[in-house]
């Protein structure tokens, strides 16, 4: 697929329905056959859309939400969130990649990796090094971040959704981003 031109913008809580979707959709599309089907087909647009807005609507959260469209079109394709580490044992100096995703139509035409420069240059003006979890058996996500220069750190981790029905094996990648 030829690349696209990105336009990148943060988000505003006029894009929360928008990110919805682009969340839902990837998630059943990236992670069918690696979580429950029934769990996939359960995730709701409204439902992510309220918890979008809520969020966006929050200026004392420390993230920063992305969104990405091809250039003209005005249309999300995309989104992206970045801010400060989350985990236990991050400092100060490290930041989080916490999200990038993309309507499946989307992959492979380099809209994820104008959200990933973007997100990387802001972490960069805050931070020495990053962090990202990714969902282990994702092999898509894994050589995506691998090929941009994160490496595991070998740190995993199993998380639970839906109430501690669904399982989610995560390993985290680090990025130094200072040379």
């Amino acid at each position: 697929m030829p690349e696209k031109t990105a336009a990148v913008r943060r988000a505003t809580l006029e894009d929360a329905a928008a990110i919805a979707a682009v969340h839902v959709s990837s998630w059943q599309a990236a992670y069918s056959g690696l979580m429950p089907d029934e769990f996939l087909s359960g995730l709701s647009v409204p439902a992510r859309t309220e918890s979008w807005a809520e969020n966006l609507a929050n200026p004392s959260l420390p993230h920063t939400v992305l969104v990405a469209s091809e250039a003209g079109s005005g249309e999300t394709a995309g989104f992206a969130v970045f801010g400060p580490g989350r985990d236990d044992d991050t400092t100060p100096e490290t930041g989080e990649l916490s999200a990038i995703y993309l309507l499946p139509a989307q992959w492979g035409n380099g809209l994820g990796r104008a959200l990933h420069e973007e997100c990387v240059r802001g972490l960069a003006a805050r931070f020495e090094t990053a962090t990202l979890w990714v969902l282990s058996a994702n092999e898509r996500a894994r050589k995506f971040y691998e090929r941009a220069g994160w490496v595991s750190d070998g740190r995993t981790k199993v998380e639970t959704m839906a109430e501690g029905t669904v399982p989610i094996e995560e390993i985290r990648y680090r990025l130094s981003l200072r040379d």
